[in-house]
């Protein structure tokens, strides 16, 4: 074999293995995605095996587009109960920024998505799947999203005898959930309350059927926290 064509096909191995490398590093960086609603509930309403059940349904959701290379934490709170802390959905879901599933940034950071600042409406709040959730107007609503919040991302310190947050998500029946609105939209008599992404009013109860009666499906949102 002459000088020239030893040449020729080492330097078509090399190319070879830069393309197939490139090709490695590109698929190694994932959907970058890092904030969705969820396209479903896991099947139980407001029982959602407990923060740590919410956190790993999200991240199996982002897994299955792609985005499971992300650490998830769904956002919502915990009252103190049964001699444990509460917890504040704004204190578990990173520092931002946040990315919808079509690269639109719906928030720079914690403060940012706490104000009014924050671009977390119907058409940026998509599934993981890129996908509108529906809302307000439309032949199904599903604008009620489970969060258990304030609005500025702190428990809903529920009343005595009261729920906030489905009993800590681990409810299926009876019990309360505090929601919020992802399209700005809704019939609650307080304008500020109706137009909030995280904390309009309480659900008629824990189960689908009681999600549901009041605009639910029983979605929440997940961050990514890297």
């Amino acid at each position: 074999m002459s000088r020239r064509l030893v040449l020729s096909a080492s330097t078509a191995l090399a190319a070879a293995a830069l393309i197939v490398g490139c090709g490695a590093m590109g698929s190694s960086g994932g959907n970058p995605m890092s904030f969705f609603i969820t396209s479903t509930n896991p099947g139980k309403g407001g029982d959602l095996g407990g923060l740590a059940g919410a956190d790993r349904y999200c991240q199996s959701l982002a897994a299955s587009v792609g985005a499971g290379n992300k650490t998830w934490r769904a956002y919502l709170s915990n009252a103190a109960l049964n001699g444990q802390p509460a917890v504040n959905a704004r204190d578990r879901i990173g520092n931002g920024p946040w990315r919808n599933a079509k690269g639109v940034v719906i928030a720079t950071s914690v403060a940012d998505l706490h104000s009014p600042n924050a671009k977390v409406g119907k058409d940026t709040s998509l599934t993981e799947k890129g996908e509108v959730v529906s809302g307000f107007g439309d032949e199904v609503n599903r604008h009620d999203i489970l969060t258990g919040s304030r609005p500025d991302g702190t428990v809903a310190v529920p009343e005595p005898g009261k729920d906030t947050t489905c009993g800590n998500w681990t409810r299926s029946d009876g019990g309360s959930a505090i929601v919020g609105h992802h399209d700005h939209k809704g019939t609650n008599p307080d304008p500020v309350a109706n137009a909030s992404w995280n904390s309009s009013h309480g659900t008629r109860g824990c189960s689908i059927e009681q999600l549901q009666q009041s605009g639910s499906a029983g979605l929440m949102y997940c961050f990514a926290i890297n």
